[in-house]
């Protein structure tokens, strides 16, 4: 599943908008999700023309949600951790 895909996955149909950001079932943050798929055909402008997008989560619990790009929390990577490239 490519998360930039121009077509979305049949399993978004089902999404429910969450707030606060993370799964309404069980609570699991973006970073747990066994899916993702980012809506980037429809970005949306908000304050200071700053583009937010619909982000569509698959939860481990079966739940299906989405929030705003703009919503979701940093992540803390910690002291000392760095991201592989």
């Amino acid at each position: 599943m490519d998360a930039f895909a121009p077509i979305p996955p049949d399993w978004t149909k089902d999404a429910v908008h969450a707030q606060p950001f993370g799964c309404p079932s069980c609570g699991a943050g973006s970073t747990e999700a066994q899916a993702v798929w980012v809506n980037r055909r429809s970005p949306v402008f908000g304050d200071g023309r700053k583009r937010k997008y619909q982000e569509f989560y698959r939860c481990e619990c079966g739940s299906i949600w989405w929030g705003w790009s703009s919503d979701r929390p940093p992540v803390d990577l910690g002291k000392g951790e760095t991201i592989k490239g």
